[in-house]
């Protein structure tokens, strides 16, 4: 074998390896991401690969009216890995694009409105209106399971669609849940979240879970048999028969609710960061001080 076949076989390798590093869903969301940066590149006459740091920045511009600045951000990691699997470099860390993200920040900020969190009250009202629903009793029970479920674990949408039945254990306490791999365990080591019984079996998950198994007959392979956006759809759903502004929510909203509604409870950093598999504690930081907005605030010590 030449050197350059070695050469070509190494890079080939090369390439495998990078995309093995990323779960699958990571790898999507990553091409979703440049799809998009590659219709901006193909209606303004641009190269989209290798792409020129300029044009990067141009298009940081025009996505900045309608996206939030942590979006840009993500664009960016997404833009610059896509050309790294392709054998290219990108400088995402120019300083065309770095001053520009600069003056974004300061003309918007980066705490722009996202999607609200379901909070534990928003979601005892949904259940409360499931229970009152009449229909298909079988899709009913696998919804209040999946949103009960993802509530209390903290779950990101891709980890609670693939759960199947042999990752669960049920025990005196409630249920273990292993979790094979998530956005934050590249490696594949696997975690498990533990879900207690609640004293109210109306919101209670695990009983809902035993129900939905039960009613189901489901012995092995997926417990939901979903896919990520119908996740999105069921909160949308069942927040707006609720009563809620459904465009206020998504798939996100239950993760987020837990962590703001865990933090307002008192819950510590530590704690709430075992549960939703946050490495961070950038992102659990936000919620905690969303949950203390009222809780801390220092008008609760004037008296009118």
């Amino acid at each position: 074998m030449n050197n350059l076949t070695n050469i070509k076989n190494l890079e080939f390798e090369t390439i495998k390896n990078l995309k093995n590093s990323k779960a699958s869903n990571t790898l999507r969301a990553y091409q979703a991401d440049f799809r998009d940066f590659s219709n901006f590149c193909s209606q303004n006459g641009f190269k989209e690969m290798p792409a020129n740091p300029k044009i990067l920045s141009l298009y940081l511009t025009q996505l900045s009216s309608t996206s939030k600045y942590s979006t840009l951000k993500r664009r960016i990691a997404s833009i610059g890995i896509l050309h790294k699997l392709k054998g290219h470099y990108l400088d995402t860390k120019h300083p065309i694009i770095v001053e520009n993200l600069m003056g974004i920040k300061r003309k918007f900020g980066i705490n722009q409105k996202g999607k609200k969190p379901l909070l534990i009250n928003d979601l005892k009202l949904i259940i409360n209106v499931i229970d009152n629903i009449k229909g298909n009793i079988n899709k009913i029970l696998r919804d209040k399971a999946i949103l009960l479920i993802g509530f209390s674990g903290g779950f990101r949408r891709s980890e609670l669609v693939n759960i199947d039945y042999e990752d669960l254990e049920f025990v005196n306490e409630g249920v273990k849940i292993f979790i094979k791999r998530s956005k934050t365990d590249q490696s594949g080591e696997g975690s498990i979240k533990a879900i207690p019984y609640f004293d109210n079996e109306i919101y209670c998950p695990v009983k809902t879970l035993k129900n939905w198994l039960n009613e189901e007959k489901i012995k092995t392979g997926k417990i939901f048999n979903v896919s990520d956006k119908t996740i999105a759809l069921i909160i949308k759903k069942y927040s707006n028969l609720a009563g809620f502004d459904s465009n206020k929510y998504a798939g996100h909203s239950l993760r987020s609710g837990f962590a703001t509604s865990a933090a307002e409870a008192g819950a510590e950093e530590r704690s709430i960061m075992n549960m939703t598999g946050h490495k961070s504690t950038e992102m659990v930081r936000r919620y905690i001080k969303e949950a203390n907005l009222f809780k801390n605030n220092a008008l609760n010590k004037i008296k009118f």
